[in-house]
């Protein structure tokens, strides 16, 4: 079984700035992914051709299962407002995570989480960039309960917030909502903490520890793959844990694969 997580930066290269479906296809395609959890997903946007980059990414997997789950409505670095149900947006650009699952789901579960109260300084590299003040969005969670080889397995994908200490808190609560799943669980996403608090807030075991930003020269792990240690026994060891230069985005996938020693 693999499992990756994987922010897409709305599927642009740094290299021309575009958003190609074909592109897109092709970097996931080589993932190979049997669950994959995907952050910064455009749907109606624009900027991404007005695609359903969820779907696009199922496709190049051969996946039955998907779901895009919308943090906003509106365009990132424009107009924004929080969706008042989990089925508003419909006809309009939206910008949230995605999971896909090779794997048949049973039922699936959003978690919705408040954005952070106050504005907080972030670095926004590039010209007329440098620290500015940025006031955060509403963040989900998308969780699926699936049927695997191995039995049910409840996986979640998110891309939680970027002020320091809001995280913390957001990642506890994930955590929670989590707890009332069936075991075993994982949690995949971009977390936007490092390998070791990560760790400690949720008392979830890291199933990959790898530096995924900036892709060029990963310093930082912000893309997690972490196991709840209840129910973990039931699935198979980690064989190999990998972070493959992409030709899009910003970060790195970080892939995982679990398997049975023959």
């Amino acid at each position: 079984m693999r499992l990756v997580t994987f922010n897409l930066l709305h599927g642009r290269s740094l290299t021309d700035g575009l958003v190609d479906p074909d592109r897109l296809t092709a970097a996931v395609t080589a993932l190979d992914a049997d669950i994959l959890a995907l952050q910064e997903v455009d749907r109606d946007q624009s900027r991404s051709g007005n695609l359903d980059l969820t779907a696009i990414a199922a496709r190049a997997l051969h996946a039955p299962e998907h779901r895009f789950a919308a943090a906003v409505v509106g365009t990132p670095g424009e107009q924004l407002r929080p969706l008042t149900h989990d089925d508003d947006g419909h006809g309009e650009p939206c910008y949230g995570i995605g999971l896909v699952s090779r794997h048949p789901v049973r039922s699936w579960q959003v978690t919705r989480l408040r954005p952070a109260p106050v504005r907080s300084p972030v670095y926004v590299p590039g010209p007329g960039g440098g620290l500015v003040l940025l006031h955060d969005e509403p963040r989900v969670v998308l969780a699926a309960v699936l049927d695997t080889p191995y039995g049910p397995l409840t996986v979640a994908a998110t891309h939680l917030s970027f002020v320091p200490g809001w995280n913390m808190l957001q990642l506890r609560r994930v955590v929670r909502a989590l707890r009332a799943l069936p075991a075993p669980r994982i949690l995949l996403g971009d977390l936007n903490l490092p390998a070791g608090p990560a760790a400690l807030l949720s008392r979830w075991r890291p199933l990959g520890r790898r530096p995924t930003y900036p892709a060029g020269q990963p310093r930082v792990q912000l893309d997690h793959i972490l196991a709840d240690r209840h129910g973990r026994d039931r699935l198979p060891p980690v064989t190999s844990v990998d972070t493959p230069l992409s030709t899009i985005s910003d970060h790195r996938p970080l892939v995982v694969d679990l398997s049975t020693p023959s």
